[in-house]
């Protein structure tokens, strides 16, 4: 595999206090690469690991988005344990959203950012907590195209409405592409992480990703370890190199 999906990064007001809520909400254990960053990943995990999508949290003066184009599923096991799921969160601060007529729970994290707690399902009974990461876009069939070249990763699914893939090793969360309207302009503050095996190769990765139809970014980032670039659709994704 040239490309893992590694990490979700979010953009937060205050790090250390949403990352609390995250590892509570995932049960994940918290440390820090610096002042304003937070990272999450499960306990024990040697990371990069394909079973887990890990999390950054990275503080900014203003995080404002103009809509959620990248959000979060979480797994829930049985009935009882969805139940007890959202009464734990709402408890460590989420609040709810609108989900009516929807079989799965919609919430805010305590900044705001929306995430789902999905009904059982045996399709997320070997995700881990985090059974899907959701990105809203106009086209799910073309992005399935970008994505599955990009990742190496298996279509599951494909259709005008929705894709789904997930990697050949059949662990870790799933990617989901789920059309969505009125989406252009949109800034959002989650994004998706990559990182190139071997790490050495990110250049040449990149590359290959602008062959496939991404675009290079710059968002203000300087002289940085990582490439900031853009899937066909608009939606902000980076390419991680060695510190």
């Amino acid at each position: 595999m040239a490309l893992q999906l590694v990490q979700v990064n979010i953009k937060a007001r205050d790090d250390a206090a949403l990352g609390r809520f995250w590892a509570e909400a995932l049960g994940w254990e918290s440390s820090s690469e610096g002042p304003g960053v937070t990272n999450l990943e499960p306990v024990g995990l040697s990371w990069p690991d394909p079973t887990a999508v890990c999390i950054d949290l990275v503080a900014v003066p203003d995080p404002e988005a103009v809509r959620d184009r990248v959000h979060l599923e979480l797994a829930s096991t049985s009935t009882a344990h969805h139940a007890e799921l959202v009464a734990r969160l709402r408890e460590l601060g989420a609040t709810p959203a609108d989900s009516a007529g929807l079989p799965w729970t919609v919430l805010a994290d305590p900044e705001g950012n929306l995430f789902c707690v999905r009904e059982p399902a045996d399709a997320h009974r070997d995700t881990g907590p985090i059974a899907a990461v959701v990105v809203d876009c106009p086209d799910p069939r073309a992005m399935a195209g970008f994505w599955h070249e990009a990742l190496d990763w298996r279509l599951l699914e494909v259709s005008d409405d929705r894709a789904l893939l997930r990697s050949p090793l059949g662990v870790g969360p799933y990617l989901e592409l789920l059309r969505t309207s009125h989406l252009h302009g949109a800034w959002s503050r989650i994004h998706i992480d990559l990182v190139p095996d071997p790490v050495e190769a990110k250049d040449a990765e990149v590359a290959r990703l602008e062959a496939l139809g991404a675009s290079r970014l710059d968002v203000g980032q300087g002289s940085v370890p990582w490439t900031v670039m853009a899937d066909p659709q608009g939606h902000e994704f980076c390419v991680l190199g060695r510190g």
